[in-house]
This record gives structure tokens, sequence and C-alpha cells, in this order.
């Protein structure tokens, strides 16, 4: 497998300018996502995502669940982070996005251990699940591991509600970027997540990232090393605006965009409330987004 890209960074003692930067943005207001909170959490102070200058770790470990370019035959070593920048009514993780029950503060030498011990398990990439408001101590962790052998990519595992500024910042350091795309509309958007501008920022977003790392590649094992890898999850009575969804990726990312079209959905968290949100997707529906992605173009479909 080619050498992760933040190699190259810390080679050139850019790991730590890039981290110093980002930490930076912490600042009043918080400029790592674009809600823009006004507080300084260097002070301590939280915004939305509730969370400090420290990262939390909810767990950590090899997974088996995650697409399968990203799974191989050793698993994505997975370390899940707490809180959250959206506030989806529907979240299937809400204790730990919502709540962060469990979750540990850590410090980035404690975290650059955790990433080492997934690469020791023999752990394919590190899957940093929910990283937008932790991306500065991140960053930091990355230097000392990658000072200490890490070597396999780094995946960039986000809800897709990203400052473009930050992942201006996050170039050359990302191997792997598999965002969301929740929503086309902004209403939805709106109250659904409380980001009336998700759609907006989550295009550019997406935008940005296939600028730095383009389509997904695969090694001889059929494993991911770099690319971009987008997930869309089906919802009941099509809120998530499919058709919108993969015209956009089709015709202003790349038809060779990889997609997983997922039928995941369930009713979680506050759903209930929010109808047609209180049932299952019908399998007709599904069926329908995966007509729309192949009508749209796109060649590279991974079915879920």
């Amino acid at each position: 497998m080619p050498e992760a890209s933040y190699l190259e960074l810390d080679r050139r003692a850019e790991l730590g300018a890039r981290a110093r930067q980002l930490k930076d943005m912490l600042g009043k207001p918080c400029r790592l996502c674009p809600r823009h909170c006004r507080v300084d959490r260097r002070r301590g102070q939280f915004g939305v995502c509730r969370t400090g200058d420290r990262a939390a770790v909810a767990s950590y470990g090899p997974h088996f669940g995650e697409e399968p370019p990203l799974v191989g035959t050793y698993g994505s070593g997975t370390i899940f982070f707490a809180h959250c920048v959206l506030r989806c009514v529907f979240c299937q993780n809400y204790e730990i996005s919502l709540s962060g029950e469990g979750a540990v503060s850590v410090e980035p030498r404690e975290l650059a251990a955790i990433m080492l011990r997934l690469q020791a398990l023999g752990c394919h990439n590190i899957n940093l699940v929910s990283p937008t408001h932790v991306t500065p101590m991140v960053v930091e962790a990355l230097e000392i591991a990658a000072a200490q052998g890490l070597r396999i990519p780094l995946v960039y595992n986000c809800g897709g509600y990203e400052s473009s500024e930050a992942l201006r910042v996050l170039e050359g350091i990302v191997d792997i970027y598999m965002p969301d795309m929740k929503y086309a509309d902004a209403d939805t958007a709106r109250r659904l997540s409380k980001a009336p501008d998700y759609p907006e920022h989550n295009r550019a977003a997406v935008l940005e990232m296939h600028r730095q790392v383009g389509d997904l590649k695969l090694d001889e094992r059929g494993v991911a090393f770099r690319g971009l890898l987008v997930r869309h999850l089906v919802l009941p009575g099509n809120l998530a605006g499919t058709r919108e969804v993969v015209r956009f990726l089709a015709e202003e990312v790349s038809r060779d965009t990889y997609l997983n079209v997922m039928a995941q959905y369930r009713p979680e968290h506050r759903a209930w409330q929010h109808p047609p949100l209180d049932r299952h997707i019908r399998s007709e529906e599904y069926r329908h987004a995966l007509q729309e992605a192949r009508a749209a173009g796109l060649r590279r479909l991974e079915p879920c």
C-alpha cells in the first residue's frame, strides 16, 4: 500500500504548523465548522459541539461494518469521537454524538497511542468518526504518531457539514474523505438537523475534498488508500433529496464518485416526532434511490 499522505508533511515538519493553524480556528468565533459559534474554545467555552480544546473519545477498535474498500481483511481502525456539529433528530448514535455518554477526554499523546495501537492490530486505516470539531487535536496527535511509525491512511468520516477553510488546512493530511450527503433542501436541513445552510456547505465541502484527493483509489487487494467515498442515507418520504444529490455528484464532482446508497435508516432519538421519519424506509423507496443514482450516470455504487 502507498504511504499515507501525511508522512510527506511530517518529513517537512509541516504537521505541527497545521495543528497550530487549526488551533487558532478554535478562537472566538470558532471556525472549525460552518456554525461559527461565538465562543473561544481555547478558553474552555462550548459551542454547539459542546467540546473545548480536548478531544473526547467514546470508543475505538477494528470495525468490520464499514464499506468493503475500508474494511479489507483486518478491519477499519475506527476512533469514535463524542459530540457533533449537527443536531439530527433521527441520529442513530445520539448517546455519543449528542450526550457524549461514556466518552473520555484524551491528550494528543493518548490519541496518538490509540492510532498506533490500531495499526499494530493490522487495521488498514485510521478511521476518524465525527472529527469535524476536533481536527486540531487530531493533527496534533498525528504529528506524534507519524514520528513513532504510523503509516496507514487517514480516513475523515464526517457528517458533511464542513468548513471549506478548515478543509483546506487538511490538504495533504487526509488520505480518504468519507462525508455524508444528508440533504439537498435547506428547509429540510433546518427542520431535521438545525442547519439550514447544510446543502450549501455540504456541496462546497465535497467539491473541496474531491479537489484534494480525487476519485477513490484501491490497491491490488481492493483496499482503499486515497480518494473520496460519499455516503447517502435514504430517508422516508424522499426527505434526503436523492435525485438532487446524485445529479450533483455526477455532473459537478465525478461520475466515478464512489457512492454508498444506504438503506439502514431506522427511527431513533426524536424521529417519532417528525413523520415520516417515524417509520423505516420502504423497499420501493430504496429501489427508486438506486435507480436515480444509475440514471444520473454514477458508475461506482455500493448498494447497502
